[in-house]
């Protein structure tokens, strides 16, 4: 009999054996290999411990960041996204602590009549002193469940909640950034706006007294209209500029509102401090910094880290599951014995349960966990390129404008003199008409081009600050 007992014992952890196998997995390693430097500098000195108040000297700036970090509708749903991540922790930390539940309740029925528990209540109406006043069932208790968490399941799933919650808020830190960025760009585009508008204003003033000069001109039959229509025409098209410049101030006004969730009728900047502003060089540190300085690629970490954490807990699927059940209250027919010591009830149970036969979910699901495992090294190494050659785009832009802006200068200067030359020459009847139209339309459009490298300089300094991972702290 012994013998027998075990053969069946034996028979029985075979089973749970073979039950429990798990397939096989290929995983992935991330690579978070970066250059030493970018280019020759090897400075670890980096501006993104500026804090952004500082990066950004511009008080109307500030207080338009202060304004969307207050405001904006994207930031605070991501808000509230890393609420909802940390209920997410709290809910998985509960699964794996013991579940007491108080419960109490009520219940009649009424057997058929030509049944022994029927039988029973008709003799028992017949006879009222025979048993019980009521017929029914009345209890009160505790109910107690456990689910052991032996191979860690419960835990895990915690875990990898916690660094889901990291991961939004590293989320949120990247909106931040993009936020601020945002808003610096379409402030310095604005102010830029207003320093073109100026421009083309001076320029319409001028067009139009070279206008009279010419006219007067065509009355003392010096010129034809044919001057008069050409110099007229230019005039016309540079007043045409004004309108479409106008609707592109509108059009950022409104980016402007939108990004801080505001409806401030008048967007407040100085287009003054435009040519004022200040290019530092740029402090870009290593690019190993950038694993610590960018949220985004921080986010990306932590979510690779939930994936590993979700192999394991997709692989205690395979392994039987303990549970424990208890309770301990009172029931009885009577509501009047209820509480009462004779009353008392009470239950202890456990149970283990193992996979056996059709494991096709849970192999999937332990698949796909490791697919995705996969893919969040995938997507890791990618923000991790992808900040690296951020960097570097950034930096060839702050030199190459910085070259652009100054030979720009120079021609801008010397259009500058070639205008007073031109008129110079016209009004002494030196210099053709077309030479002061063509001179004219040169240094305004040099004058305009002047004015968008500067933007893009200012748009340099804001996405490098970003690139770097600056502006969330």
């Amino acid at each position: 009999m012994k013998r027998t007992y075990s053969y069946i014992s034996l028979i029985g952890w075979m089973i749970i054996l073979f039950a429990c196998k798990v397939p096989a997995i290929t995983s992935k390693q991330e690579n978070t290999t970066v250059p030493s430097t970018y280019g020759n500098t090897s400075d670890t000195a980096n501006m993104v411990t500026i804090p952004w108040r500082n990066y950004f000297d511009d008080p109307d700036l500030i207080s338009l960041i202060d304004t969307a970090l207050r405001n904006n509708q994207e930031l605070n749903i991501m808000l509230q996204e890393i609420e909802i991540s940390k209920n997410e922790v709290m809910q998985r930390k509960g699964e794996y602590k013991p579940f007491v539940n108080l419960g109490a309740g009520v219940a009649a029925d009424r057997a058929g009549k030509y049944t022994w528990d029927g039988f029973s209540e008709e003799d028992l109406k017949a006879n009222p002193d025979k048993g019980p006043k009521y017929i029914g069932d009345f209890r009160v208790g505790a109910f107690f469940s456990w689910e052991l968490d032996v191979w860690k399941k419960l835990r895990n799933a915690q875990k990898s909640a916690v660094m889901q919650f990291l991961s939004a808020v590293e989320g949120r830190n990247f909106m931040v950034t993009n936020i601020i960025a945002e808003i610096a760009d379409a402030y310095y585009e604005l102010i830029a706006l207003d320093n073109q508008l100026e421009i083309i204003q001076q320029n319409i003033a001028l067009q139009s007294n070279v206008l009279k000069v010419i006219k007067q001109q065509k009355e003392a039959a010096k010129v034809t209209q044919l001057a008069v229509n050409r110099f007229e025409a230019q005039l016309l098209n540079t007043e045409n500029l004004r309108f479409a410049i106008a609707q592109q101030i509108t059009e950022n006004e409104n980016r402007i509102r939108f990004l801080t969730g505001s409806y401030a009728p008048v967007i407040k900047r100085n287009a003054a401090r435009f040519n004022q502003m200040e290019f530092k060089e740029m402090q870009t540190g290593i690019p190993s910094q950038l694993l610590v300085n960018r949220p985004d690629v921080r986010q990306a970490e932590l979510e690779l880290e939930a994936a590993k954490i979700n192999v394991q807990v997709a692989r205690a699927n395979f392994y039987p599951s303990f549970r424990m059940e208890a309770g301990l209250g009172f029931q009885a027919f009577n509501p009047l014995y209820v509480i009462q010591p004779a009353s008392i009830v009470y239950n202890l149970a456990g149970d283990m349960v193992a996979p056996l036969i059709n494991k096709n979910a849970i192999t999937a699901t332990y698949y796909n966990a490791n697919a995705q495992q996969i893919q969040a090294v995938y997507k890791y190494e990618q923000q991790i390129i992808n900040a690296y050659t951020e960097v570097l785009n950034q930096l060839a832009k702050a030199k190459n404008y910085e070259k652009s802006h100054e030979t720009k200068a120079k021609e801008v200067e010397i259009l500058l003199q070639s205008v007073n030359i031109s008129n110079s020459l016209f009004n002494s009847a030196r210099a053709d008409y077309l030479e002061v139209l063509l001179t004219q339309k040169e240094a305004l459009a040099s004058k305009m081009e002047l004015i968008e490298i500067r933007k893009e300089q200012l748009s340099a300094k804001v996405n490098m600050y970003k690139a770097l991972g600056g502006g969330w702290n």
